[in-house]
């Protein structure tokens, strides 16, 4: 039996003279108007339950992600970036070249970029997961910390590179190679 797919919900935060309001609409049908996100965000996640999942994944179920269908919207080429973004494994990092490469753009790593930081759908569709060329960790729209956390929560190691902008796993993972501190 297949699972119905997940009800699309916008949310809105409109500033106001009695403070924040924050709208919620599913198919064009007003589901939420409350005075703060958090009681939306409990409303919503009782009757949607997506946060599950998300919470899963922050509890170590690093596959938990997969099960969530997205649709980013953008155009054909920032799709085309953000689905092989959706095929790095959790624990592994890809530079925005090799990204390039494998989406059959090899000498677009900028415009993978550019693509990369207008993902509307952080930690799902895993923009913390491209590096820089040299394996040096690149802008991160939330933050390098936030970015830092989730690669070292994946198992990568953000701070040691083999030299390679691939799989990067966490120390104590044998590679073969030695790792010099920065």
């Amino acid at each position: 039996m297949r699972t119905p797919p997940a009800p699309s919900v916008l949310v809105d935060e409109i500033q106001s003279p009695i403070g924040r309001i924050v709208i919620a609409v599913r198919d064009g049908r007003l589901c939420a108007l409350e005075f703060g996100r958090a009681r939306v965000i409990r409303t919503l996640a009782g009757r949607y339950g997506r946060t599950r999942t998300v919470r899963a994944y922050l509890a170590g179920d690093l596959a938990a992600l997969d099960r969530i269908p997205v649709d980013a919207g953008g155009t054909p080429f920032q799709r085309r970036v953000w689905q092989a973004l959706r095929r790095i494994r959790p624990g592994r990092t890809r530079s925005y070249g090799a990204l390039a490469r494998a989406i059959g753009h090899g000498a677009a790593a900028r415009a993978v970029g550019a693509a990369n930081g207008q993902n509307p759908i952080s930690i799902v569709v895993p923009c913390h997961r491209l590096i820089g060329g040299g394996a040096s960790l690149t802008g991160y729209g939330g933050g390098l910390w936030r970015k830092r956390w989730l690669l070292r929560h994946e198992g990568a190691d953000p701070e040691h590179s083999p030299g390679s902008s691939e799989a990067r796993p966490r120390a104590g993972r044998s590679t073969g190679r030695r790792h010099s501190p920065r």
